[in-house]
C-alpha cells in the first residue's frame, strides 16, 4: 500500500487522504466514508485497497471522506453537518435534514445542511480533487440500504450487481437535495452509490472485497 497524498483537511485539522495511481489518469474515483457512522464503508475499501498485489490502475481512492464524523461516529461532521446534504447544488436547502438511528426507527436525529452551499472544507475539498482528478466515473460508498443506486442503470452498476449480488436502483426513495450525487449530476458525471447490506464488516468484507480489488486494479471490463 503506497502513501496517499493530501488533498485537504477537516474542520477539526485531519488530514484527508487519496491514494493515487503512479499514472496521472484517473478513471474511477471511489470514496467511503462521508457518513461517520457508516464506518463499514471505510474499513472494507481499505482492506481492499490493502488486498491489492498491483498499484492502483486508473483508479484514485479516498477511504475516509469524514473522518472528524469517523472518530466520533456521528453521521455529520465535527460541527454537524451532513456532508452529503452541504454540496454547492442547485437544489441545496438550508433547513436542516434527520435521519434515523437505525432504519426501523422514525428520521429524528436533527443535522444541519451547513451555513451555505459548501461551507465545510471536506465537501470543498472534495469537489476540488473532483474537478482536479476529472474522474469517468465516481463509486460513493454507503450502507446499510443493500443496493446499487445509479439512476441512469450503467453497465458498470449492473456489472457490480451481479459481483455483489444487490439490486440496481434508480433511487434511495427520498430526495436528496445538496447531495455529491445532486452535484455531479449537475455536472453530467456518472455516479453510482454502492450501498451495503447491514452485515458484520467480516462478512462484508467476504461479499465485496473481490469486486471492489478489481475496480481498484483497472481489472473490471470498464477500464
Amino acid at each position: 500500500m503506497s502513501e496517499p497524498e493530501i488533498y485537504g483537511s477537516t474542520f477539526l485539522g485531519q488530514r484527508l487522504e487519496i491514494w493515487l495511481p503512479p499514472s496521472e489518469s484517473v478513471r474511477t474515483l471511489v470514496f467511503a466514508g462521508i457518513h461517520g457512522e457508516e464506518p463499514e464503508t471505510s474499513v472494507v475499501l481499505s482492506r481492499s485497497l490493502r488486498a491489492l498485489a498491483e498499484p492502483l490502475e486508473r483508479c484514485a481512492v479516498v477511504v475516509a471522506a469524514n473522518p472528524d464524523g469517523l472518530i466520533r461516529g456521528t453521521r455529520g461532521n465535527a460541527r454537524g453537518v451532513d456532508l452529503n446534504r452541504n454540496f454547492p447544488t442547485r437544489d441545496w436547502q438550508p433547513d436542516p435534514v434527520t435521519h434515523r438511528w437505525v432504519v426501523e426507527e422514525p428520521s429524528e436525529v436533527v443535522l444541519s445542511t451547513g451555513e451555505a452551499p459548501g461551507s465545510e472544507p471536506e465537501s470543498q475539498a472534495l469537489v476540488a480533487l473532483v474537478e482536479k482528478l476529472e474522474p469517468s466515473r465516481v463509486i460513493a460508498m454507503h450502507a446499510p440500504l443493500a443496493c446499487i443506486d445509479d439512476p441512469e442503470a450503467s453497465p458498470e452498476a449492473h456489472w457490480l450487481s451481479e459481483q455483489a449480488q444487490l439490486p440496481v436502483v434508480s433511487g434511495v426513495g427520498y430526495l436528496t437535495p445538496g447531495s455529491f450525487g445532486s452535484w455531479c449530476a449537475e455536472r453530467q458525471l456518472p455516479v453510482i452509490t454502492y450501498e451495503f447490506p447491514r452485515k458484520s464488516v467480516e462478512q462484508l468484507v467476504l461479499d465485496h472485497l473481490p469486486a471492489l480489488t478489481q475496480v481498484l486494479s483497472g481489472s473490471w471490463p470498464f477500464d
